[in-house]
């Protein structure tokens, strides 16, 4: 056999193994994220790695989302520690709700910026009316979509959630578009009530280990850092962008 025609035949044969690997990468690109099953008493029958995905607390709930019982509870003013807030840092509060802890963050940010970001209309008016108050020059109410926060690209050095990730219909859609919104090597932050301890008392739903909150990372554009146990009842999980 001429040397010709051994590269022609060694060309044929990869070229037929990329016939039969790109279906192979096709389906494995095109699997299904989510699964569903019957929903329990307080999950929605999606899941997701593994984990059913909680209800949302709706509207009604903002009053238990500002108690002030939340002081000692979860020591707010601690986790604004962890999350070493600068005054020209722009920030992504996803999930802000009725601005628990934006009202808290937003006078630190002098400099910066504050993206009060949540999908429910309501809570949005809001953090409207949280914007439009002495000290919050910062704020920036955002209203997101299910699947998208809706933020500027490469525009953020910190996001964070507040007992938010459990309940996102889409987590890995969301993800993708705040992995988006932040700058290479800026912060992801997840604060979750530790599902490995059952004196936490919260629905098990409603609370994540840090093994599953990083197994649904492990896929993403993403870096663990490190994880506080600091708080009273919270992980604090936090991440890089690479």
């Amino acid at each position: 056999m001429t040397r010709r025609n051994s590269v022609h035949l060694t060309t044929a044969i990869v070229l037929s193994l990329l016939v039969l690997v790109r279906p192979s990468i096709a389906a494995a690109r095109d699997a299904p994220v989510y699964s569903h099953a019957p929903a329990s008493r307080d999950g929605i029958g999606k899941f997701y790695a593994g984990r059913e995905i909680a209800h949302v607390m709706g509207f009604a709930g903002a009053q238990w989302l500002d108690r002030s019982e939340r002081e000692v509870e979860e020591r707010p003013d601690w986790l604004i520690e962890e999350l070493a807030i600068t005054p020209a840092l722009v920030v992504a509060d996803i999930g802000a709700g009725s601005g628990y802890m934006t009202r808290r963050i937003a006078p630190l940010l002098t400099r910066g910026n504050l993206y009060a970001v949540d999908v429910q209309p309501e809570m949005v008016e809001m953090l409207k009316d949280l914007a439009s108050q002495p000290g919050m020059r910062s704020v920036i109410p955002t209203l997101a979509t299910a699947t998208d926060v809706r933020l500027p690209e490469g525009s953020c050095d910190l996001a964070f959630m507040v007992d938010v990730y459990h309940e996102l219909k889409f987590p890995r859609e969301v993800m993708l578009s705040i992995i988006k919104a932040l700058k290479p090597g800026g912060r992801m932050v997840f604060v979750e009530y530790r599902a490995e301890d059952p004196a936490v008392p919260i629905k098990p739903l409603h609370k994540m280990s840090v093994a599953q909150v990083r197994k649904e990372m492990q896929s993403l554009p993403l870096v663990w850092e490190k994880t506080s146990e600091r708080l009273p009842l919270q992980h604090v999980v936090v991440f890089r962008k690479r």
